[in-house]
């Protein structure tokens, strides 16, 4: 960590840059107050990134950022807020701790706050940040996090881990067990240090494969910020052994947050009506489609499905849904000359469901641009007919 960062003239260098080009700023800079103009540009390119995933830390005078990697590895403050509303209590640890962001949403619910990091430099950086944003009950430890709860006899009310999906032996990987730490071989040990466990996992971990290497989970939380599945927080209680896991799903959308639940076990014993399409058209938020609650939230909502593997589903009146509502204008068979007789348009959203064809290839044979106001989902049929529903949003 350079301190010589921390100046009010590179401060303010910093702030007057933000959106300049960066090549031209390394083509027209080498040094700065006897600063590489590398390290400069790095703490600016951070900040860029921070605006809309981390605001209080953009807003805030002399933040000190790490590089770029770490910046995209964190949490928004969205999904930190929602993690830590699902806890709280007297002590809490976080054992892979990297920027900071998670660990301060904690400290909000919990009165004292252990931050680990196995780089020094974050370390550093991050107990900066902490005295900068005036939080006190956060105390940062430079440590491997499996290590220090190995060395110390303090237990915890909550123990929170984000396991690196990047292996030094295996580069990117998506299996529990391949990631750092490796929570399954350690998993006996963390709930031995705390009551509940929460483990954040890439949203492209199976949620089955999950289920079967950790014990004693509660539930999962499949946490999508603006329609993108950004992780799976996984709630492990040691005093609460369960084998009807609920799956929680949350799509956060700006000032609200769309829910819905079922439990793991009801999924595959639920019963679903399919039908041909009626007056309105759903498709589920990414994090249901993410979770695979197809039948539950047909039957949560009494809707009929189209198909068994298109999940799109019907209704004659308008209901309130977590995803997006549509009111169906014309359904017509898969068939260019069809299409483009009846149709007749030159722009649309496009949506396949259980198609064979991309929306690529569909684009280039239909001759369709995107946009406008108009929805096309291409899909099949419960009897196994293709065919394309024109919409309009609700």
């Amino acid at each position: 960590m350079n301190e010589a960062i921390l100046t009010p003239e590179i401060q303010q260098f910093i702030e007057e840059h933000l959106y300049d080009n960066p090549t031209k700023l390394l083509l027209k800079y080498k040094e700065l107050n006897g600063i590489a103009f590398t390290e400069i540009l790095e703490q600016i390119e951070a900040k860029v990134r921070c605006k809309k995933k981390l605001p209080t830390w953009f807003s805030t005078k002399n933040i000190y950022y790490p590089n770029k990697l770490n910046i995209e590895q964190t949490s928004s403050e969205k999904t930190a807020a929602y993690k830590a509303s699902l806890v709280q209590g007297s002590q809490f640890i976080d054992i892979t701790g990297g920027f900071g962001v998670d660990c301060l949403a904690f400290s909000k619910h919990f009165d004292h706050v252990t931050h680990c990091e196995i780089s020094l430099q974050l370390s550093q950086i991050v107990a900066h940040n902490y005295k900068v944003l005036g939080v006190s009950n956060i105390k940062t430890v430079h440590s491997d996090g499996i290590e220090y709860i190995q060395k110390n006899k303090q237990t915890y009310d909550c123990l929170y881990v984000d396991p690196s999906r990047r292996n030094e032996a295996k580069g990117k990987v998506f299996l529990l067990e391949d990631c750092l730490p490796d929570v399954v071989t350690y998993q006996n040990l963390l709930l031995e240090k705390a009551t509940t466990l929460l483990i954040k996992t890439s949203p492209l971990l199976d949620i089955t494969n999950g289920l079967r290497a950790l014990s004693n989970v509660n539930e999962v939380h499949v946490v999508a910020l603006q329609n993108e599945v950004k992780e799976l927080i996984w709630v492990v209680n040691k005093n609460k052994q369960t084998t009807d896991v609920r799956i929680q799903t949350v799509n956060l959308i700006q000032d609200k947050q769309e829910e819905f639940s079922f439990h793991f076990s009801e999924e595959s014993n639920t019963e679903v009506t399919y039908n041909f399409p009626q007056q309105y058209l759903y498709e589920p938020n990414a994090a249901i489609m993410k979770a695979g609650g197809f039948s539950s939230v047909a039957k949560k909502y009494s809707l009929k499905k189209l198909h068994q593997h298109s999940h799109l589903y019907t209704s004659q009146t308008l209901i309130s849904f977590p995803g997006r509502r549509f009111e169906i204008v014309k359904i017509l068979p898969y068939s260019k000359k069809v299409i483009k007789k009846e149709l007749g348009i030159s722009k649309a959203n496009i949506t396949t469901r259980n198609f064979p064809e991309s929306v690529a290839t569909i684009r280039k044979k239909l001759s369709i641009a995107d946009g406008s106001d108009n929805f096309l989902f291409f899909t099949t049929l419960h009897t196994n007919q293709k065919v394309v529903i024109y919409c309009k949003k609700v």
